[in-house]
């Protein structure tokens, strides 16, 4: 339901990620919830919105969001329709091959994926007392990270918070949670470790080098001791 509701609100393509540790094992869940509020459809203008505007610009950036205003195809006005292009257009959604136009609409995405890291699902956060140490994980491996944690403090005597990510674009608490400690390890299960490039291509610069990797690639679910040596490894334990 938020994935819909996102989707609509921002309008653009939103993915629901699982993994295979998920997608192959059976799990206990609580039940869905049946919906108790309508789908957000976004920013819709009605027959009778289009009555009172008379017109619209479709990617006009009207409220600072860069989310333009949108009609449903059948909307009884005649300048309800618009025509939706792959390529280059301006505000008009008129075909367009003017550099500004395209520059324009480059930096309306940009703002409209950094406006998304707002309302997508936040992170969740578990802090120690006085950690130095960070760990930043998702999907299943958070239980892995819970047990690993645990053995950290009980054999290593090393405190850590954990951050859990749940949603890209990153929400702004994955900065602030790098920013307050000294080492952060990304913990996944990839070979090219592709989180830690998404982290590093979104941090400010001088918060790369407080990264470091762990990441795991020999095809089993990801297990609490494999995290906790390497870990321990770094940090001269």
């Amino acid at each position: 339901m938020d994935a819909f509701n996102l989707a609509e609100k921002f309008q653009t393509i939103v993915f629901v990620m699982s993994d295979l540790d998920l997608g192959m094992n059976n799990w206990m869940s609580d039940p869905f919830p049946y919906p108790e509020k309508p789908i957000e459809r976004g920013k819709v203008l009605t027959k009778e919105d289009m009555d009172k505007l008379g017109s619209f610009s479709r990617y006009k950036d009207v409220d600072g969001d860069a989310i333009g205003y949108r009609t449903l195809p059948g909307t009884q006005h005649p300048a309800a329709a618009y025509f939706t292009r792959g390529s280059g257009h301006n505000v008009e959604a008129q075909y367009s091959e003017k550099p500004q136009d395209y520059e324009s609409n480059m930096e309306r995405l940009r703002r409209k994926f950094e406006h998304a890291g707002g309302f997508v699902p936040a992170p969740v956060i578990e802090n120690a007392s006085n950690a130095e140490i960070g760990i930043i994980a998702f999907g299943s491996s958070h239980w892995a990270l819970t047990e690993a944690r645990d053995q950290l403090r009980d054999e290593h005597n090393l405190a850590t918070d954990y951050l859990r990510i749940r949603a890209y674009p990153f929400a702004n608490e994955i900065s602030d949670f790098v920013r307050s400690h000294k080492r952060v390890y990304v913990v996944e299960q990839n070979r090219d470790a592709q989180m830690l490039s998404l982290l590093k291509l979104d941090l400010d610069v001088e918060l790369v080098p407080k990264l470091r990797s762990v990441a795991r690639l020999d095809g089993l679910p990801i297990d609490a001791r494999s995290v906790t040596d390497e870990i321990a490894a770094m940090e001269g334990k």
